[in-house]
């Protein structure tokens, strides 16, 4: 197994950063950081490296520019061969080995200024070398990288399941922007980006699975609604529910059976 001994963590949600950090600094994991998450960390007694002594540069453009530097994406972006390493070396570049990202809120508050570059960025080029660097993402994964680091099970196909969910993570974040900037009612190439509600007990039939996914942040009329009592529901219950509301809408004044 590879060894962890550099992680980048640059973090807006703040949920489990602090005991996600501290297993590592147990692990002896050194922690590179970027503004906000280093201060953040400070204050907790985690010692953390900002981005700026790594890179000999400060941030710039109000924070625009922090990690956008060959030292950082250099050391995520290298393999452990011969070439790469001797590379890093020369360039007097760490490799990094796990990048933990969250990127900035767009989704709640849509502005130019939450759009995230160097989040993306780092997320992406982790994912795409999965296989030397761990790209995290999701907040719920913490507890189980540690333990996974500890027990030595960071294998291929663990690697290769967090970049995959880097992947769908910033192709979803940039699907919101895009519709947030589309005016054409009919664009050449539409991306949607759906979000899972719930799983159902099961398909149209028995033997199969399904679930209900909403577009973006957004929620349907039927997807929406609460669940008082009885067993999960299907995937045909949510049909009926559907035809049901579609149904009560066609009366203009109220009705009763």
């Amino acid at each position: 197994m590879k060894t962890i001994k550099t992680a980048l963590i640059s973090v807006s949600d703040k949920t489990g950063i602090v005991e996600f950090a501290k297993e590592l600094k147990k692990l002896d994991v050194k922690i590179i950081s970027t503004g906000g998450t280093v201060t953040f960390l400070k204050k907790v007694g985690i010692s953390v490296v900002s981005v700026e002594k790594i890179t000999g540069f400060p941030e710039i453009l109000d924070g625009r520019v922090k990690t956008l530097h060959p030292k950082i994406h250099a050391g995520i972006l290298a393999k452990k061969t011969k070439q790469h390493i001797d590379e890093l070396k020369k360039h007097k570049i760490n490799a990094i080995d796990i990048v933990v990202i969250n990127l900035y809120p767009f989704e709640e508050k849509p502005s130019v200024e939450n759009i995230d570059i160097g989040g993306v960025a780092m997320l992406r080029a982790a994912a795409k070398n999965f296989e030397n660097v761990l790209a995290v993402c999701d907040t719920k994964d913490y507890s189980n990288i540690i333990d996974n680091i500890k027990s030595s099970k960071i294998d291929f196909s663990f690697r290769k399941k967090l970049a995959a969910k880097a992947f769908s993570h910033t192709a979803y974040y940039d699907s919101i922007i895009s519709n947030y900037f589309t005016d054409e009612q009919f664009p050449e190439k539409i991306t949607v980006g759906l979000k899972k509600f719930s799983d159902l007990r099961y398909g149209e039939n028995p033997h199969q699975k399904a679930a209900v996914y909403h577009i973006g942040s957004g929620k349907s009329e039927v997807g929406s609604v609460k669940q008082l009592q009885g067993k999960e529901l299907s995937y045909n219950n949510y049909l009926d529910m559907d035809s049901a509301f579609n149904l009560v809408c066609e009366f203009e004044k109220p009705a009763c059976v």
